[in-house]
């Protein structure tokens, strides 16, 4: 049977996670392009989307370049007739030469106190000393709520470590599109784990281009959207 896909919210469903800003990471890559998204993002019934932008190595987003571009597309949107509502964030990669620093400059929640949270999708060395169960807990603890994205794409991950991460209090997020193999058999086969458990709390596009819209367009024509 097809899975129906309700969105976060029956009031003002909301994409909460998506890389719309133009020219920040690997994600849209023009204004063009951010209108286009935007304006798909609609189409499958979500009225807001928390902008979240990569914080890594390769992309040092801060809140100072977020925040602006954030308030220009929505400008540009609001132009254009595109009932998006925009909430700038970050989607913070938990690794040393970003992470400290970026929880010293003061993170930029959504939804009030959320904070988006992602692992090295291959490699978890990456991380170093870090403890993301730790981590977690430390967020919890400064009054946050930590939303990890998207852990059926972390291969390397054990069950017993998807237990670790829900037990230390983080609300899972998972990409639409995981569950019909749009990132391949494994995090599809892990996503049926997840939502059989009941961790996810969060759905989200992850949008970055069209490439993805294409694949959502299939669900939104299967009537798997609503």
């Amino acid at each position: 049977m097809k899975r129906k896909y309700f969105l976060n919210s029956a009031d003002t469903p909301f994409d909460c996670h998506c890389h719309i800003l133009p020219g920040l990471d690997d994600g849209s890559t023009s204004l063009e392009e951010s209108l286009y998204l935007a304006g798909r993002l609609v189409a499958y019934g979500f009225r807001r989307a928390v902008c979240t932008s990569h914080s890594t190595s390769k992309y040092r987003n801060s809140p100072e370049t977020v925040i602006p571009a954030c308030e220009r597309l929505q400008e540009a949107l609001d132009k254009e007739g595109i009932p998006l509502e925009l909430v700038p964030s970050l989607e913070y990669r938990l690794i040393p030469e970003t992470w400290p620093e970026q929880k010293h400059m003061g993170l930029l929640p959504w939804e009030g106190n959320h904070i988006l949270i992602e692992l090295p999708l291959y490699h978890p060395e990456k991380m170093g000393d870090i403890d993301p169960a730790n981590e977690i807990r430390s967020l919890i603890a400064e009054g946050y709520q930590p939303v990890l994205a998207h852990p059926e794409r972390y291969l390397w991950a054990s069950r017993e470590e998807y237990d670790r991460l829900h037990e230390a209090g983080a609300v899972f997020q998972q990409n639409l599109g995981s569950q019909e193999g749009f990132y391949g058999q494994e995090s599809a086969i892990r996503t049926e784990s997840l939502l059989r458990l009941g961790y996810y709390g969060f759905l989200g596009t992850d949008t970055h281009s069209r490439q993805y819209t294409a694949f959502f367009d299939k669900l939104l024509e299967e009537g798997q959207l609503g």
